[in-house]
């Protein structure tokens, strides 16, 4: 009896490191991700910083708030190799789109085109098939997922079939599907009193640029009131329902011939071969180019574009072909570390306004989750475990299902930036994924475009670092360490014992969050750590012992206490 008491014992404690070293089976649904925009993060190699005949500097930062900046892959990869990425705890890497972008740029703040946008975001995709050239290689991006992947971080990207980017001054004068009577120069120069919409209006007759087969034209009837047939910023728009063949449009081929060889070290090898015209749709087509840069990188999920503006078979003929190419990669490299990974192909996207609530035909075509547009942005701690509760709640009660929660993205910069240490304590210890936008922990500043009409650029500013808020960092990798090591912060049942207080357990591990402590005050354990049991606080390294059912901390240094169970009664 004694040998299997020691057994028992024994196995507790084994469980306990298990779980405490975040050796448990990754799960997308505890999930923390950082999402970066690549142009924005690192300048790696400044080489390659000026590509296609853009021009990057127009004279100010206003004007400049939406030209390539430089950061690419040898940037991100330097970040990577110095740990950046794991001190922060983080899961995944989701990177904007990476595939090559219009040339030139589109009117800033639309038809008032106060500066020139261009496709750094990775928004404005011109060729699915390669990489953009700012950004860098193939081998360059393979260097970089494979980092990630040996460090057990996983890599998403964007993916949309909504529309492709705007027909550009520049790109007409490339590859000459529009007359402009400008020389490239020119074409790349600021036009003030340049109008998309009237040139656009010109689309039918152009030589060989998106035909009518593949998209809707500006004499046709959109329908605003259906997403499915409605224009986004009055961006070009995919022809999704269409079944039909046709064929690749003229001018993509007339790029890849100008091209020749000399773009190699750029193209997809995996899309090569799908830059022939064959009896596909227009989705089909998309959906090929889009799934080989998993078949080709390993490549783990996608954050879907403009989900609501296209129709659900479509997201489900996409993860069906993501899931196939994702486990022919695996199959290929099953000697390095995310050979052997064994989840699905894992897609999000963005409904505006969606909260956690589960959308079954979302999730039967793939999606496991849908951002979380309603999650609580100004750090506001009274009263945030019941917010949890109900994260909770959804993520076990929908196991495939669960909350993308998020303080600031590409879109939205909501977050209390003068409370980012406690808005940190809200995302990092919810349940569900938690989406670190590039720079909040770092109190990256917002650029001087926040002047302009279309101030959303202004919180899309460069990673300045050496201008490092290194207090706020320390903070953000703390609580990001302490999520990895406990899964379940992410993904365990949760009981409210009161507005400051709340446990998160499993049937491997129990955590106790307090917010808010205050010294000398005891916190109650609702009976989850026995009486006598030694504590810690994770936050601040301080130990105690369970008397009368409450932890008291004789010294809380912080705005949260995290309590694990360290010793047996």
């Amino acid at each position: 009896m004694k040998n299997l008491i020691l057994t028992v014992v024994t196995l507790v404690i084994c469980i306990f490191s298990w779980a405490n070293d975040g050796n448990q089976e990754f799960n997308w649904s505890n999930a923390t991700v950082y999402f970066v925009i690549t142009d924005r993060f690192c300048n790696g190699d400044t080489l390659n910083d000026c590509n296609y005949g853009r021009k990057t500097d127009y004279g100010s930062e206003r004007l400049n708030a939406a030209t390539f900046h430089g950061g690419d892959f040898k940037g991100m990869l330097k970040k990577a190799k110095e740990g950046y990425f794991t001190d922060l705890g983080v899961d995944v890497v989701w990177m904007t789109d990476i595939y090559e972008q219009i040339h030139g740029w589109m009117s800033g703040s639309g038809e008032i085109n106060d500066f020139p946008h261009y496709g750094y975001h990775g928004y404005y995709p011109l060729d699915y098939t390669q990489i953009d050239k700012n950004y860098g290689t193939v081998d360059e991006f393979r260097k970089l997922v494979d980092t990630l992947h040996s460090q057990g971080i996983r890599v998403m990207l964007g993916a949309n079939l909504n529309d492709p980017g705007y027909p550009t001054l520049l790109d007409a004068v490339q590859y000459g599907f529009a007359e402009t009577g400008l020389t490239q120069q020119q074409a790349a120069e600021h036009i003030r009193e340049w109008s998309y919409d009237r040139f656009f209006k010109g689309s039918p007759g152009w030589n060989g640029w998106y035909g009518r087969g593949w998209i809707r034209m500006p004499d046709e009837d959109w329908d605003q009131s259906n997403p499915l047939e409605a224009t986004l910023y009055g961006m070009p728009d995919f022809k999704d329902e269409r079944d039909e063949p046709v064929a690749i449009p003229q001018f993509m081929h007339r790029k890849w011939r100008m091209e020749g060889k000399d773009n190699d070290p750029w193209v997809n090898p995996s899309a090569r071969l799908l830059r022939i015209d064959r009896s596909w749709s227009p989705m089909q087509y998309l959906t090929a180019w889009i799934a080989s840069w998993v078949e080709e990188f390993g490549i783990d999920g996608f954050r879907c574009d403009i989900v609501e503006n296209v129709s659900v078979r479509r997201w489900k003929e996409l993860n069906e072909a993501c899931n196939a190419a994702l486990n022919r990669w695996r199959e290929k490299h099953k000697d390095e570390a995310a050979g052997s990974w064994r989840d699905k192909f894992y897609m999000t996207g963005d409904i505006e306004g969606l909260s956690i609530d589960l959308r079954p035909e979302l999730a039967d075509a793939g999606f496991s989750s849908i951002v979380n547009c309603s999650f609580p942005k100004r750090g506001d701690m009274d009263g945030v475990v019941y917010t949890w509760q109900a994260y909770a709640d959804s993520v076990n009660v929908h196991p495939h299902w669960h909350p993308f929660n998020y303080l600031n993205n590409s879109y939205h910069r909501d977050a209390d930036s003068t409370n980012m240490a406690d808005c940190a304590i809200t995302l990092l210890l919810s349940p569900g994924a938690a989406q670190i936008f590039y720079g909040d922990e770092t109190a990256r500043k917002l650029s001087d475009a926040r002047r302009n009409v279309d101030s959303n650029q202004a919180f899309r500013s460069d990673m300045d670092w050496n201008d490092i808020d290194t207090v706020l960092l320390q903070h953000y990798r703390k609580l990001g360490q302490i999520r990895k090591a406990h899964p379940v912060i992410g993904s365990g049942l949760q009981r409210t014992l009161n507005s400051h207080t709340c446990i998160r357990f499993n049937e491997i591990d129990t955590v106790l969050i307090h917010v808010l402590p205050e010294p000398g005050k005891p916190i109650p354990t609702a009976g989850f750590f026995p009486e006598g049991a030694s504590v810690r606080e994770l936050y601040t390294g301080q130990s105690a012992t369970v008397c009368n059912g409450k932890v008291t901390l004789s010294h809380p240094t912080a705005r949260v206490a995290i309590i694990e169970k360290t010793g047996l009664q």
